[in-house]
C-alpha cells in the first residue's frame, strides 16, 4: 500500500512538471469534439487504429492511462454531454462533473447506469473498478468510493482522452 501511494504521488509530481500552463484555453478540448450520432463499432484492431490517435488507441484499447493534470477536459464546465472517444455513446453529464483535485475528469454518476460496464481490476497489485464503454468495451477509467460530499459517494475517475463532449 505504502509503494502505490509512493507512486502515485510520484505520478503526480511528473505530471505538474511537465509544462502544462494552467491558465491555457478550453479551446483544446472543444476542438476535439465527437460527431452528435453513434459511430460504428469497428470489428478489429486495425480498424481500432486507424480511427484513434495512437494515445486514444493505448488508453481506450489497450487501457492505458494519461497523465495527470494533462487532459484539457478536467477544467472544462460548460454544459453538455461527455461521450466515448471510440464510439460517441453518451457517458457523463455536465452536470455530475466536479473537482476531485485528482489530476483527471471526475464525475458521480454515469448517465445511465446501462452506458458504462465496472468491471473488477486487479492490476497495477491493487483491486479498483475498471469502468468501461458498454457499447465499444473501451477504457474510460476506474470508479472509487471516494466522492465525498457528492450526491452519490463516487467518483468515476476518467481519461479525457477517452472522452468527447458535446456542448449544449
Amino acid at each position: 500500500m505504502r509503494f502505490c501511494l509512493i507512486l502515485c504521488c510520484g505520478l503526480a509530481l511528473f505530471a505538474c512538471g511537465s509544462g502544462r500552463n494552467p491558465a491555457q484555453s478550453n479551446t483544446t478540448a472543444m476542438q476535439n469534439e465527437t460527431p452528435d450520432t453513434l459511430l460504428p463499432v469497428p470489428a478489429t484492431e486495425e480498424e481500432w487504429k486507424q480511427r484513434l490517435t495512437p494515445e486514444e488507441y493505448r488508453i481506450l484499447r489497450q487501457k492505458g492511462t494519461e497523465r495527470p493534470f494533462s487532459s484539457p477536459f478536467e477544467q472544462v464546465w460548460d454544459s453538455g454531454t461527455y461521450v466515448c472517444k471510440g464510439c460517441g455513446n453518451e457517458l457523463f453529464r455536465s452536470e455530475t462533473k466536479f473537482d476531485a483535485g485528482c489530476g483527471w475528469p471526475s464525475f458521480y454518476e454515469a448517465m445511465d447506469k446501462s452506458k458504462v460496464k465496472e468491471i473488477v481490476d486487479y492490476g497495477h497489485n491493487m483491486i479498483r473498478t475498471e469502468v468501461v464503454c458498454a457499447r465499444c468495451g473501451g477504457h474510460l477509467g476506474h470508479v472509487f468510493n471516494d466522492g465525498y460530499g457528492q450526491p452519490t459517494g463516487l467518483r468515476y475517475c476518467i481519461n479525457g482522452v477517452s472522452l468527447g463532449f458535446r456542448k449544449k
